[in-house]
């Protein structure tokens, strides 16, 4: 007798439109903690931050005499970035016999925040996250738009997950506190943010380099809403990142690569300014350069103090493999962000990331040693 088979379908009811905020200002880190309990009063706080911020003051800043459970990640930085982390960060929270109604506040760089995300993201099958970042990179960038994630031994990001934070704060008289080449460094997705959507954010980052570069807290203002203002418009149109979020990742593809294969002793930042002048000549070689956008953005990134050339120890082809690898490969080869112009990123029948031939990149690759 032949078996019948029966089939039920489970609707699943669109996400509900939401929304957070993100507050922008100086000197408010000490603020904060009573804001966070009268906004989340019924939730249990538990801080991920790093050895680097404990030592610069700012957790104390933050929570001043109150006993918060923490984990503080050691050593701070890119290489305490794996599974593991977020494993000891979830058994903490059990120590302290946390639940569903914790909430993970993230206090540090990007580093801590996506860590802290993905954390969140997984802890009780989610609990909700606020980002408090404290460098440029997180202020500009990773604490906007629920990407959150850590590495694997092969590749940047390989473990990760969508979750949107609860609020973000942005306090710019944390920057004070970043060494010069962090500081620098990070300020490559402001430039990113520019090049891709606003050449007249662009403009004014050539006119106030000077003063960026001195932390004049005035500007970094404009700068951190600036790039909130652009990440959050972007977000906002493709949170899961289906297609027009691909034009953040600009310099990103190759930049990764380069982040990688230098063992992580290039920071993120000064990896990204490599890949966008590696992006900038396969744009040349596609035929897309009518403008001075390549000359300009080289011109700042080294304005910037910012490595824009491949070291040299790092093999050609170890790049080429580690492309192949990339979270976004299709058919083991990635997708490239290009620009049209400065400050408008090149869109082609609909798609915002692009296929460019091994061999173009492979010759784009030699220009960039």
């Amino acid at each position: 007798m032949k078996q019948s088979t029966q089939i039920l379908d489970v609707k699943i009811p669109q996400v509900p439109e939401s929304k957070y905020s993100i507050t922008i200002g100086r000197s408010i880190l000490s603020e904060l903690w009573p804001q966070i309990h009268c906004q989340w009063p019924k939730h249990s706080p538990f801080i991920v931050t790093d050895s680097e911020l404990v030592k610069a003051g700012h957790l104390k800043t933050l929570v001043g005499s109150e006993n918060v459970p923490t984990y503080v990640i050691d050593p701070a930085g890119e290489t305490s970035k794996h599974i593991q982390t977020v494993v000891a960060i979830i058994e903490t929270m059990e120590k302290y016999f946390m639940g569903r109604d914790s909430l993970i506040v993230a206090l540090g760089g990007g580093t801590v925040g996506d860590i802290a995300g993905f954390a969140a993201a997984i802890f009780k099958r989610g609990v909700p996250v606020v980002q408090i970042p404290t460098t440029t990179v997180a202020q500009a960038d990773s604490s906007v738009g629920g990407k959150t994630g850590v590495d694997s031994s092969v590749s940047k990001n390989a473990f990760g997950a969508f979750w949107q934070s609860e609020a973000v704060y942005i306090d710019v008289a944390t920057l004070s506190t970043l060494d010069d080449r962090q500081y620098r460094g990070g300020l490559i997705e402001s430039v990113k943010h520019a090049a891709i959507a606003d050449a007249d954010y662009f403009s004014f980052f050539e006119k106030n380099i000077d003063a960026i570069c001195k932390k004049d807290i005035s500007v970094l203002e404009q700068v951190a809403m600036t790039n909130c203002r652009i990440k959050a418009a972007v977000v906002g149109e493709d949170p899961t990142e289906k297609n027009k979020r691909r034009i953040l990742n600009y310099g990103h593809t190759i930049g990764h690569a380069v982040e990688s294969a230098s063992g992580f002793k290039l920071l993120h930042g000064e990896s990204v300014a490599i890949g966008m002048v590696a992006a900038g000549r396969i744009e040349a070689a596609l035929g897309l350069v009518q403008d001075d956008r390549l000359k300009r953005i080289e011109s700042l990134l080294e304005k910037l103090g910012v490595p824009t050339r491949i070291p040299a120890e790092i093999k050609k082809a170890h790049l080429v493999e580690l492309l192949s690898t990339d979270k976004k490969a299709v058919g083991r080869w990635p997708r490239f962000v290009l620009l049209e112009s400065l400050g408008t990123t090149l869109c082609k029948d609909g798609q915002w990331a692009h296929e460019v031939s091994r061999d173009i990149v492979e010759q784009c690759l030699d220009q960039v040693y």
